[in-house]
């Protein structure tokens, strides 16, 4: 029997205060862990070698002066057809939106879903990822601007090519970040926050970490941080922190907490859609509503009991049962942020 799933409920009172944050941030989880520990960098000239994967499908490449960074191009079923850029989200993330042992598979069901609808996409594996591993550097090098860069190259690529019409941003946790500062610096249509981030990475890890460290320890994460936001680095790290805060990851660090999401989002002069689901432990509502009150131009749409990996969460009665909805292989990505992307497309 089919699953009715509630309409996507769409927020947008003109300047009227929204309701307090109603969901908040969960665990430090791996997916954040995994954006402190990648090894990745480099700088970028696009071109583009397409080669047929299966039916609809074809691989894209992306050549940068670090290497080859590879993705996916879902074509529609007519020429010319606008295309979404899907950004993916922090650690090293694939083009399926895979991670590690993480197996959501979550861009390669949007693109699927959107394929459908004859909106083609282009996903990617982030450099040092998946066939993007040639690209890598020492992670002395990464800074948040690579990943920035990245996505520009993408889009400036996309604008030359004359299959696609229109081209949308569609950036997912971590790139939504990214994405909202590629569309400032390279040419789009619209932009899309898929569950992203609303405060900048200090108030994020902060937050993460001060439940789940001893208040010692905590101090010192926390002074570590406030070093690190004033742009210097920390040779002195305890042990246990030394996965977050070594000093080769402390230059990313660095790059990351310059950037406030609640300010770029208001350099974007694009039409905006704010998608938010109110069962992601990893990205709470107070995060979308920031972007929202910052933005107040924004399409807001508010997917209840939607999970971070763009699935509805059938049993959110413990984060656990939530985060194993991330890998649940009967579940699609949730038509209602399919609908919100193709509609901006549109």
């Amino acid at each position: 029997m089919a699953r009715a799933l509630v309409p996507a409920v769409e927020l947008r009172h003109g300047g009227e205060d929204l309701p307090a944050a109603t969901f908040a941030g969960g665990a430090l989880t791996r997916m954040m862990r995994r954006a402190l520990l990648c090894a990745l960098g480099g700088t970028l000239a696009a071109v583009v070698f397409p080669r047929a994967a299966r039916a609809s499908s074809f691989d894209i490449r992306l050549q940068t002066a670090t290497g080859v960074i590879y993705g996916t191009l879902d074509a529609a079923s007519e020429t010319p057809a606008p295309v979404v850029l899907i950004i993916p989200g922090s650690g090293p993330t694939d083009r399926n939106g895979n991670s590690g042992q993480l197996r959501s598979d979550t861009y390669e069901r949007l693109a699927s879903a959107l394929a459908a609808d004859s909106v083609a996409s282009v996903r990617y594996d982030k450099r040092g990822v998946g066939e993007s591993a040639g690209a890598m550097t020492a992670e002395r090098d990464l800074r948040f601007e690579t990943y920035i860069d990245d996505a520009a190259a993408w889009l400036r690529q996309l604008r030359g090519d004359r299959r696609f019409s229109r081209i949308v941003v569609a950036g997912h946790s971590e790139g939504s970040l990214i994405g909202m500062i590629a569309v400032q610096r390279a040419p789009a249509d619209a932009f899309v926050s898929l569950e992203g981030a609303g405060r900048p990475g200090p108030a994020i890890l902060r937050e993460q970490l001060e439940p789940r460290l001893a208040p010692g320890l905590y101090a010192q994460a926390d002074a570590i941080i406030a070093q690190l936001q004033e742009g210097h680095t920390v040779a002195d790290v305890p042990p246990e922190l030394a996965p977050l805060f070594r000093p080769s990851v402390q230059p990313y660090l660095i790059s990351w907490f310059r950037y406030d999401p609640a300010v770029e989002i208001t350099k974007v002069r694009l039409p905006v859609t704010i998608v938010q689901g109110t069962a992601d432990v990893q990205v709470g509502m107070a995060d979308a509503e920031a972007l929202y009150h910052a933005n107040r131009s924004a399409r807001f749409v508010v997917i209840g009991g939607m999970n971070h990996a763009l699935r509805y969460a059938s049993d959110t009665s413990s984060q656990g049962a939530i985060l194993r909805g991330y890998e649940d292989p009967l579940l699609p990505v949730d038509p209602r942020v399919v609908e919100a992307v193709a509609s901006l497309v549109r």
